[in-house]
């Protein structure tokens, strides 16, 4: 321990006069009881100085008190500082095993879906031909309702969203706007209500001749083309619930993406409501500004990934 010295004026001295020898005034550091024995002796009052020793706390080698507290303290953010950084860990590894398993689901949904898609198309029109006569009437209106179908999907969606899941389906839907736990969110039962109605016109369409089932067949391949490529611009672009690739890097894509967050962020009440057409929706309403910079937020975000990996 360091000591520090510090004075004080407490003592009485006295003097015996003028002397030649011992100049003027000399100090005689004698108890005042010497006075009782020589009462001649003339006293005057005089300060001492008296050491006092004050301990100090010991100092360390960057000159700063050591303080145990002090010491507890850093333990304490070193701790929390490493269980933080645990936490971290576990939640990036649990959003990718969450991201991983969702994107089993949709491949398998889709190839499954796509496949079966397919080979219905195939298998219905060779079905049809076996005659030799082609029924080129009933495979143009089928094609066309297709496309019909995939087109009309994007307008009954935008109105559902707003009308049906942000009005009286919300308790569903508002699983959607918020953190995810899990691989899936209850919104997803919406993707396979739309997925009933398309199975029931496919299956009618395949075990049925004639035009009006073609049509059928039709609408229900529209459906889901129109499922399938919501399910990787939506999920996977715009919610990164898995890697879509180079679908990243369409430009009208990125900007669809960036019209649906704008959706998440309700600067606009809540508009888009639709998604592949929701960039026109964000400028009817004056957003094209905050459009662009959405975008380019986006774009800075993944070359910053990019270059992290």
């Amino acid at each position: 321990m360091a000591a520090g010295i510090s004075a004080a004026s407490s003592s009485t001295s006295f003097s015996l006069g003028r002397n030649p020898f011992l100049g003027p005034n000399p100090i005689w550091l004698f108890a005042p009881s010497v006075r009782k024995l020589n009462p001649s002796l003339r006293f005057k009052q005089k300060s001492l100085t008296t050491v006092c020793f004050v301990v100090e706390p010991r100092n360390d080698s960057s000159g700063k008190p050591e303080n145990n507290a002090d010491r507890d303290e850093v333990s304490r953010e070193e701790i929390e500082a490493g269980s933080c950084s645990v936490r971290v860990e576990e939640r990036r590894a649990r959003k990718k095993s969450e991201r991983f398993t969702y994107l089993v689901a949709a491949v398998m949904s889709s190839l499954g879906i796509t496949s079966m898609a397919v080979l219905a198309v195939y298998y219905r029109f060779s079905w049809q031909m076996e005659g030799g006569e082609i029924p080129y009437s009933e495979m143009i209106g089928t094609f066309a309702l297709s496309v019909g179908a995939a087109v009309g999907m994007e307008f009954w969606a935008r109105w559902a969203h707003e009308a049906l899941w942000h009005a009286s389906l919300w308790h569903m839907h508002e699983s959607h706007h918020k953190p995810r736990e899990g691989a899936f969110e209850l919104n997803d039962v919406f993707a396979i209500m739309n997925a009933v109605p398309a199975i029931a016109l496919l299956a009618y369409g395949f075990f049925h001749k004639g035009y009006f089932p073609g049509l059928c067949f039709g609408a229900g391949l529209g459906i889901t083309v129109f499922g399938i490529a919501y399910m990787f611009v939506h999920d996977g672009l715009v919610h990164k619930r898995f890697a879509v690739g180079p679908i990243a890097d369409v430009p009208y894509f990125r900007k669809v993406a960036a019209a649906h967050q704008l959706h998440h962020m309700e600067k606009f009440k809540g508009v888009p409501y639709g998604l592949f057409l929701g960039p026109k929706e964000v400028e009817d309403v004056g957003g094209h500004e905050a459009l662009e910079l959405e975008i380019n937020r986006r774009i800075k975000s993944s070359a910053s990934r990019a270059s992290r990996s």
